[in-house]
């Protein structure tokens, strides 16, 4: 009897097993039928069952944005591609799919003609809540637009007069001409110019959004533990868009690895805020924090997050393009060449021959605003080398891009800032050649924006487009101007330039380079040709993209 029911135990748990087993079977083909008729549908880099794309992205982290241009120069003339980071039937046609563009018309579509369908959504709003709360830069609808309009009032030609006096000269003239000078003709490691342009602009954006100078740039570089957290947070924030939202979520419940530092980091930060706005409340000053304090009774945690939001973007973005720029201009001797006759063209008319009072004040206001040719190296810098090299957005409604391809609800669109500068069919075959002339009118006498505004969006595009725009010109040709007027810059023999993945396009290991003396005395006497002595034209490197970038590194 015992041997029966044993039997019959053993072929019910084998029925069972075939069952289970037949089961699963059924699923996994159909899984496969399924995913291989989305990954038909879909334009993008190779897939994988479940992890989608991610294996790529991954793979490809230390150049992404090469990879993503790469990815969009192959669809051709459509510079668009869907491609799937969660492949899961009911999930991937939404939430899992990603669409992908730098096509001209879709981005006006999206960041103009269809913008209140494309908010930044929540999962940007969620993952960088704790940093940015809802301040300008992580808000939509009304709370966006009020900051907006009480902003806009702060990037007046008056205000940016007075910024460029009040701190950008200051800064230059007391700080970064004693640093540089002190490296100047000093052998060894070299300086990290990035470095100290970061240290300038969070000086500079810092009084003009709360009035208080953190003096990071200053003789002996010093750490600040504002800007330090600051950093941290961000590279901390950051790391919430590798994962799906649970991962994040779970780390910042268990307060394990990132978001351990993130929370460490926020606390020096909040107490920093805290003593910059109680000073603010009791002696209201022109800078950007007295003017919300003046708006309306805001609450301490908001004017934290209007603070922060302008901190990040007036910091991060001038640096980085003045970075890419210098390191442009160490490989162009040519461009060099043409910036410095510029300069050197106004300062004869505004301060005469004497070289030595070309240095002895930073250019002003009237000054900056005749260098046209350096604005076009500075545009044509942020056309290849843009600071936010790409941004997404939310789908709240189904839609079609005027290119035809669908974008359903609930799914994100990527528009690749740095891929657009970068195609042929938006910018011509010389679009990989650095060439500010195509900035410039047929006489080279003045500055001329991109005709569709849509080719060239490093400052955004449509009613999001960004507000600081004029500062930023002023306050990196004021820079630019400074540090080529007084100095030659070498990069450091050895030292290699490489993309950082992070919402802007940091330089990984820094701008590691050494200073030169420069001599102005050849603009006076004519003899401008001798600058270019040593670098022929024909010897000039036309194009610089990510590989031209590497083996430059490497020769060096």
């Amino acid at each position: 009897m015992e041997t029966a029911m044993r039997q019959l135990c053993q072929q019910e748990d084998g029925l069972r097993l075939c069952t289970v087993t037949a089961a699963v079977a059924v699923l996994v083909s159909a899984y496969a039928v399924w995913f291989l008729v989305l990954t038909r549908r879909l334009s993008g880099p190779r897939m994988w069952p479940i992890v989608g794309s991610l294996p790529g992205v991954i793979a490809n982290r230390w150049r992404i944005h090469d990879w993503i241009a790469e990815n969009l120069r192959s669809t051709g003339e459509a510079a668009t591609y869907q491609t799937c980071v969660l492949p899961l039937p009911f999930v991937a046609r939404r939430q899992g799919l990603v669409t992908v563009t730098c096509n001209p018309r879709n981005l006006e579509h999206v960041l103009r003609t269809r913008f209140d369908n494309y908010p930044k959504g929540p999962m940007w709003q969620s993952a960088f809540h704790d940093l940015l709360g809802q301040g300008i830069f992580n808000s939509d609808g009304d709370t966006w637009l009020l900051q907006r309009k009480t902003a806009a009032l702060e990037f007046t030609t008056r205000t940016l007069r007075q910024a460029m006096a009040r701190w950008a000269n200051r800064s230059i003239k007391t700080r970064l001409w004693r640093i540089l000078g002190d490296h100047c003709g000093v052998a060894g490691a070299g300086v990290d110019l990035q470095d100290l342009l970061l240290r300038l602009t969070f000086d500079n954006i810092c009084g003009l959004t709360f009035g208080k100078d953190p003096e990071t740039l200053s003789p002996d570089l010093p750490d600040n533990p504002f800007a330090n957290a600051f950093d941290a947070a961000t590279e901390a924030t950051l790391q919430r868009f590798l994962f799906p939202g649970v991962f994040w979520r779970l780390k910042k419940a268990l307060g394990v690895g990132s978001e351990r530092s993130l929370k460490r980091s926020l606390e020096v930060v909040d107490h920093y805020m805290t003593e910059a706005i109680a000073a603010r409340r009791q002696t209201p000053s022109d800078d950007l924090l007295s003017r919300f304090m003046k708006k309306g009774d805001f609450p301490a945690d908001v004017l934290q997050w209007i603070a922060l939001n302008f901190v990040l973007a007036g910091r991060d973005t001038s640096s980085v393009a003045l970075s890419w720029f210098f390191w442009t201009v160490m490989q162009r001797p040519d461009v060099e060449h043409k910036v410095l006759r510029e300069i050197a063209t106004v300062l004869r008319e505004t301060r005469g021959d004497d070289t030595e009072r070309w240095t002895e004040e930073p250019l002003d206001f009237d000054e900056l605003e005749r260098l046209v040719y350096l604005k076009a190296a500075l545009a044509e810098t942020l056309r290849l080398y843009p600071s936010v090299p790409q941004d997404s957005k939310y789908a709240v409604a189904d839609d079609v891009l005027p290119d035809g391809t669908r974008v359903p609800a609930g799914s994100a669109i990527t528009y690749s800032i740095y891929s657009v500068g970068r195609m042929e069919g938006i910018w011509g075959k010389d679009c990989m050649e650095f060439r500010p002339e195509r900035w410039l009118s047929a006489q080279g006498d003045r500055f001329e924006p991109a005709k569709d505004a849509y080719r060239f969006v490093a400052f955004n595009g449509g009613p999001r487009t960004c507000l600081g725009k004029d500062l930023a010109y002023l306050q990196m040709k004021s820079i630019a101007s400074a540090v080529l007027l007084r100095h030659r810059l070498e990069l450091v023999p050895g030292h290699k330039v490489q993309q950082k993945m992070s919402l802007t396009l940091f330089m990984k290991n820094g701008l590691r380079v050494h200073v030169k003396p420069r001599n102005l005395h050849s603009y006076i006497t004519g003899g401008e040709s001798a600058l270019l002595q040593n670098a022929p034209d024909d010897t000039l490197p036309p194009v610089l993209d990510a590989a031209a970038a590497a083996a430059a590194a490497a020769a060096a």
